[in-house]
């Protein structure tokens, strides 16, 4: 049976529906099988009709499979639900979210080349920019998250891109989206943001200006601490060079993870509020503990990013830090005392996880690094 016409008609129909209904209908292809679940295709390589068709297919003249590098049925059904998530034309999945920070910047940096980067971001992120591209010169400077006017004074003749976490990891602050656009803009340079702490169900970066959307999908996209797995998310223009590192270096995404992600989309609309809810109630229970100093949480009220996030976000997320009296010991007291909280580095699992940031996510960047965080 021929679904061509069924499949094209299908995603013509999703069109303007709701994001709970593309996050479980967009991208799929039915096969001639009549599957109501995605299939996963486990194979490495296609075969062709003829030798014409394979010089067809390795050059870009005929659209289709060619290697599961960089083409495979159901990496692709990921990421075609989750660019229509995110309102975006393209996306290109990862083998982690690190290996899509990675790929967008090698896709769009060379050597002599200026990045800024926001104060405030994960660990791994600015060792990959410490260690690996200034490695090959490439420039990095860090500017104040909640200060445009510090973007601005950072900005240079070959300032390419702007890369930021918001809400960023851990201290939950917001950046003002549209406004580090505009100025990335200005230089014509392009504005990354790191989407994962919200996904596309509480956020969507590229509404307020953003050029590339980045996703670590081992986070809430799974959402049961199962697969790793990244994407970057734009527009057919910037998102083809990051196929391009795909296609060479092989950062790819397992078809079997792209699967796992499919099913974690599917009930990602739901279980980002009730994070939400949970982490909302948590806060304020701890914001009126004796021994706690400060709850970083944007739902908060007293958060100083709390009115800017209630604007960028449909609601805020299920990632909290706080500090507590006593430091380092202090901390690790709580986390050592906890009985069903699960101490992992790992982050938007159903499981309720705790870590030490010093200590663990940021502990390979320096002091002075993390008292900027």
């Amino acid at each position: 049976m021929d679904f061509s016409e069924f499949n094209d008609r299908y995603q013509s129909d999703l069109t303007d529906c709701a994001l709970e209904t593309l996050a479980v209908r967009a991208g799929q292809v039915r096969t001639a099988e009549c599957e109501h679940s995605e299939p996963i295709f486990l194979s490495s390589s296609y075969v062709f009709n003829s030798a014409a068709e394979a010089e067809a297919r390795f050059t870009g003249e005929v659209k289709g499979n060619v290697y599961s590098r960089y083409t495979n049925p159901t990496v692709r059904t990921f990421e075609d639900r989750l660019a229509a998530m995110e309102g975006a034309e393209a996306c290109v999945a990862t083998a982690s979210g690190m290996a899509a920070i990675y790929s967008t910047c090698v896709a769009h940096l060379e050597a002599g080349d200026h990045l800024i980067c926001s104060s405030s971001v994960f660990g791994s992120t600015v060792k990959l920019f410490e260690a690996y591209l200034r490695k090959f010169n490439i420039e990095v400077d860090y500017a104040d998250l909640l200060n445009p006017e510090d973007w601005k004074r950072k900005i240079k003749s070959n300032t390419k891109m702007l890369y930021l976490e918001s809400p960023s990891n851990p201290l939950n602050d917001i950046a003002d989206i549209r406004t580090l656009a505009d100025i990335a803009h200005q230089a014509s340079a392009l504005l990354v943001v790191d989407n994962c702490f919200c996904t596309p169900i509480l956020q969507q970066p590229l509404k307020f200006g953003a050029d590339i959307v980045i996703h670590s999908a081992t986070k809430y996209i799974d959402g049961q601490g199962r697969c790793l797995g990244g994407a970057a998310v734009g527009s057919h223009e910037l998102i083809e060079p990051i196929v391009g590192v795909l296609r060479t270096a092989g950062p790819t995404m397992s078809p079997f993870n792209a699967w796992v992600f499919l099913k974690g989309l599917e009930t990602l609309h739901l279980r980002m509020h009730a994070h939400s809810n949970n982490a909302l109630y948590l806060a304020r229970w701890l914001e009126q503990h004796p021994n706690v100093k400060r709850v970083n949480y944007c739902g908060l009220e007293s958060h100083p990013s709390h009115d800017l996030a209630k604007l960028q976000q449909s609601n805020f997320g299920g990632v909290l830090s706080f500090e507590v009296i006593g430091e380092k010991k202090g901390a690790w007291h709580v986390i050592d005392s906890t009985r069903m909280i699960s101490i992992t580095a790992n982050l938007g699992d159903a499981k309720t996880t705790i870590t030490h940031p010093a200590t663990t996510t940021h502990g390979r960047i320096s002091e002075e690094a993390r008292n900027k965080t």
